[in-house]
């Protein structure tokens, strides 16, 4: 298993959430996908995220930090891929 650079032991992962109600995505980073999406579910995640409930529709896994960041500023501004990754959530 790759792991995310020395200060990170762990693998590094940019992941897309989509809302419960199919409205909206959000893009982020973390070393552990699970925990991240259960603290975004508890509103203790991004602000923008606090009063919805989420579910994870898409994961990268890197072996560093600044990969995975450099991936989800990418993911961020690509909302045609976001939408497209939506729709096949939704089962459209």
């Amino acid at each position: 298993m790759a792991t995310c650079d020395k200060n990170y032991p762990y693998p590094c992962f940019t992941y897309v959430l989509a809302s419960s109600d199919g409205g909206r995505t959000y893009v982020g980073w973390t070393t552990d996908l699970e925990a991240r999406l259960a603290a975004h579910n508890d509103g203790k995640g991004a602000k923008s995220t606090r009063g919805r409930q989420w579910r994870l529709i898409y994961s990268e896994q890197f072996r560093n930090k600044s990969d995975a960041m450099s991936r989800e500023w990418h993911l961020k501004r690509d909302r045609a891929f976001r939408k497209k990754l939506l729709a096949s959530a939704l089962g459209g």
